[in-house]
């Protein structure tokens, strides 16, 4: 087995690609934001318009701003938890199936592939040498 070649290197040397990576934290500033104006901004014109003091129009927004913050930080932290503890599980499942039905998931692995137009001469290898790998094997099926 060979790794790449010095061609190759040189191709990937010269193309560097640069994707934007933070696409999940953009995602939940800009939702958290939204949601933490809209919130007190109107909870700020209801009482503006019950001819409240300005005091409890203050001191009602910023104990919103406060609830709204936990609510956002909580909401936030469970939804990571969730997923993190589906990916884990999922990961056992994988090494799981890995080490006990190794055949049907090297056919899972040759009905990825074939699903992208590759060949079973041209696949094969491939599945053979994931069979040989089996953390990159893992990896691979759980991308």
């Amino acid at each position: 087995m060979g790794g790449i070649n010095e061609s190759e290197k040189y191709l990937l040397n010269r193309h560097k690609e640069h994707h934007f990576t933070a696409g999940e934290i953009v995602r939940d500033v800009i939702i958290g934001v939204s949601d933490g104006l809209t919130v007190p901004f109107a909870l700020a014109a209801g009482l503006s318009g019950a001819n409240v003091s300005s005091s409890i129009i203050l001191t009602a927004g910023i104990a919103e701003v406060a609830a709204g913050a936990i609510s956002m930080g909580l909401g936030g932290y469970l939804a990571a938890k969730s997923e993190a503890d589906h990916y884990y599980r999922e990961l056992r499942r994988e090494q799981e199936e890995i080490d006990t039905i190794p055949d049907s998931e090297a056919a899972e692995v040759a009905e990825i592939l074939a699903e992208y137009g590759v060949e079973p001469h041209e696949y094969g290898p491939v599945v053979n040498a994931l069979r040989k790998n089996p953390q990159a094997w893992l990896d691979f099926m759980m991308k």
